[in-house]
């Protein structure tokens, strides 16, 4: 397989899009065409000779009806490609108004002004973001840093990539009769005989029989950390607002745990595409915004444990501080904050529970996703991390119906979601319906589900091989002590959400503080929150200047700290 290609079109700009794209010549195999039929063809001449086409850039200086068949045509012909509009500096204006919905309806990825000189790094930074999407999502890796060796494509196999895509290492699946399995096995004891076996960077090699036994070989147990050290804070879940926690805590000086049940970011982290995070108008993966707040964090001192779920919380008292068990090792800390998130809710269908990591999945799984090309998927959910996950498998699936028990997507969505989901060709609405029976082939994975409309009882039969079940919050707190006080569905209580007869002199609790003093509450965990990655981040730092107030104090948790 060649260099991934980026193809431009131009009938007028070819000069200067050839000048501007020189720069990407080493790694891809930028071609320059005039024209709509070359455009479509040059593509379909790569696509035969095994290439992948990871851009198409389109000038906008041709009749807007002959662009927009252009753009459908690639889309049609490779809907994994990221798709750009650039505009000359004499028509940049007008281009700018008369495409900006195709840009919100997510037609196109962006629209961007064609440079005008050398070291437009505005431009290619651009670029470079969404070539970096595409890497990360559909390209074959060129430098692997974890390997993958098994004969099939198991539950245990996709799960390991899944989670792999999740914290951003790239990796590779090798079947034992390839020349790169031969090399690894040949680095792990004869009578191993388990699949898969995983080969890190770092130098070791051996079976991984879960996630957690990947996540400990890549990243450490809690046990290692000096069992006579208290630390300021320990996050407990690395979502946005744990992130967010951890990055403004260690920043400022205080001594930061962070434990993470499974992948840093969360459920955010599975998202394929965040278009309304603020700072980011052309949108950023979940991973790519956990990794990059992982390095802030890191760079500031936080340490991170991830595999090692918190299985109890000992509260702390009369000097003593707050312990936080897992399986792996005890942290103590003089302050707590509970940022673990929220889980999907099952579906509660026997026959769909039994086909669980054979074409049905909780959650986006990214990696899934990819091994559906061709095939006919159903996402069910009405939130944006379903509308999401819908738009994501759309790149490779040939069809992708949304399953939502309301009318429509209206009452759950972000409008952006709604209109791109609207636009796409390859997703079809199914409103008022839930899935209420599925089975497998002959193989074992799911093959067919059947649809239940919820006003009349009628039902439908249809083909499916993957579904992705999205189905809404259910909070990770039964490790969390009976003293600090849930709501009727298990999330946590803080601030004013507290019952009256719990306050002190009555006195509310912070905001963000629980019934359990010197243990705090952040994103989705929390009761009455709203539930969106900027509002969760937003609670994660302002949680910090509460952790201050509380060590400043030293009431019940050891000396004060002088920050």
């Amino acid at each position: 397989m060649g260099a991934p290609a980026v193809i431009l079109a131009s009938s007028t700009h070819a000069e200067e899009l050839g000048v501007a794209f020189a720069r990407y010549q080493a790694e891809y195999d930028v071609r320059l065409v005039r024209d709509e039929i070359a455009a479509k063809q040059v593509a379909l001449d790569l696509l035969a000779d095994g290439t992948q086409v990871a851009l198409f850039v389109f000038d906008t200086d041709q009749p807007t009806e002959r662009l927009y068949k252009l753009v459908a045509g690639t889309r049609k012909i490779v809907p994994t490609a990221r798709r750009l509009l650039v505009a000359h500096v004499s028509q940049f204006f007008e281009s700018n108004q008369t495409y900006r919905h195709a840009v919100a309806a997510g037609k196109v990825d962006a629209l961007l002004l064609m440079p005008q000189g050398p070291r437009d790094e505005e431009f290619h930074g651009a670029v470079g973001e969404m070539l970096n999407d595409w890497n990360a999502t559909v390209g074959t890796p060129y430098v692997e840093s974890v390997r993958v060796v098994s004969p099939e494509r198991d539950p245990l196999t996709l799960s390991l990539l899944d989670y792999l895509d999740r914290v951003g290492i790239p990796a590779g699946l090798h079947h034992p009769d390839s020349d790169v399995a031969r090399e690894v096995l040949a680095r792990i004891p004869e009578d191993e005989g388990r699949w898969p076996v995983v080969e890190s960077w770092k130098g070791w090699a051996g079976h991984c029989g879960s996630v957690r036994d990947l996540a400990v070989r890549l990243y450490g147990r809690p046990d290692e950390i000096d069992v006579d050290e208290v630390v300021d804070l320990v996050v407990v879940g690395a979502g946005p607002a744990g992130l967010a926690a951890s990055v403004y805590a260690s920043s400022e000086g205080l001594s930061t745990i962070c434990l993470e049940a499974e992948a840093i970011g969360g459920q955010a982290g599975t998202s394929s595409m965040i278009r309304n995070y603020l700072g980011f108008p052309r949108g950023i993966s979940g991973m790519r915004l956990a990794s990059r707040a992982r390095g802030q964090a890191l760079r500031f001192g936080t340490r991170f444990y991830t595999g090692w779920p918190a299985t109890a919380l000992t509260a702390g008292s009369d000097g003593t501080p707050h312990v936080v068990h897992t399986d792996g090792g005890d942290v103590r800390a003089r302050t707590v904050l509970v940022s673990t998130g929220v889980d999907y809710r099952r579906l509660g269908v026997d026959s769909i529970e039994a086909l669980v990591g054979r074409g049905v999945n909780y959650g986006a799984a990214m990696a899934a996703a990819r091994e559906l090309a061709g095939e006919d998927v159903v996402v069910v959910g009405g939130g944006n991390s379903a509308g999401q996950a819908a738009v994501h498998a759309a790149r490779f699936a040939r069809t992708v119906t949304i399953v939502v028990r309301r009318p429509d997507l209206s009452a759950t969505m972000s409008a952006y979601l709604v209109n791109e989901i609207e636009w796409n060709p390859r997703i079809t609405v199914c409103g008022s319906s839930q899935v209420v029976d599925g089975g497998p082939d002959e193989n074992g994975s799911l093959a067919w589900l059947e649809l239940e409309d919820v006003r009349t009882g009628a039902r439908e039969r249809r083909d499916a091989r993957g579904l992705f079940l999205l189905l809404g919050a259910a909070p990770e707190c039964g490790w969390l002590p009976p003293e600090l006080v849930r709501d009727q569905n298990g999330f946590v209580l803080t601030g004013r959400d507290v019952p009256r007869e719990l306050w002190v002199g009555d006195v509310p609790p912070a905001d963000l503080a629980t019934t359990v003093p010197g243990v705090f509450a952040a994103g989705d965990i929390r009761s009455t929150s709203m539930k969106r990655v900027a509002a969760a981040t937003g609670e994660g730092a302002s949680v910090v200047s509460l952790v201050h107030a509380w060590l400043e104090l030293g009431t019940s948790h050891g000396p004060a700290r002088t920050i």
